[in-house]
């Protein structure tokens, strides 16, 4: 397992306030979701609910993972959505983060298969 609590990831202090309403607003996804990560009940990982990093903000992050997961709705599906995604996938792998994509329907229909890809990408870090 690599230490990566020390790795500083950078973030533009102006996205905090929004990150603050988006975590006021969470979707019903990602509500699922995060009832299933925080309080580091994910293997005792420690969870952050919508984090900037750099120019972006991220659904959920655990810096110890360097593991971004987004839960993605329909506007995911739209082309200027997606290129979007590209870039700041393309940037958060640039920092050493990876982005984990999770459709908001796989959270509602199958939520124990959802859990076990964050447990096989821990299992893989690990």
């Amino acid at each position: 397992m690599q230490d990566n609590r020390r790795k500083i990831i950078p973030y533009n202090p102006r996205l905090k306030e929004f990150a603050r309403q988006l975590r006021n607003n969470l979707t019903k996804g990602e509500i699922y979701l995060w009832l299933q990560l925080k309080g580091k009940q994910m293997r005792g990982y420690d969870f952050h609910r919508q984090k900037p990093i750099d120019e972006f903000i991220v659904d959920f992050f655990c810096h110890e993972l360097m593991l971004a997961i987004e839960v993605d709705g329909y506007s995911h599906t739209i082309p200027e959505v997606i290129d979007k995604d590209e870039i700041k996938d393309r940037r958060l792998r640039e920092l050493g983060v990876f982005a984990m994509h999770i459709d908001d329907v796989e959270i509602f229909e199958n939520l124990p298969n959802v859990l076990l890809q964050i447990e096989k990408y821990i299992d893989d870090y690990e």
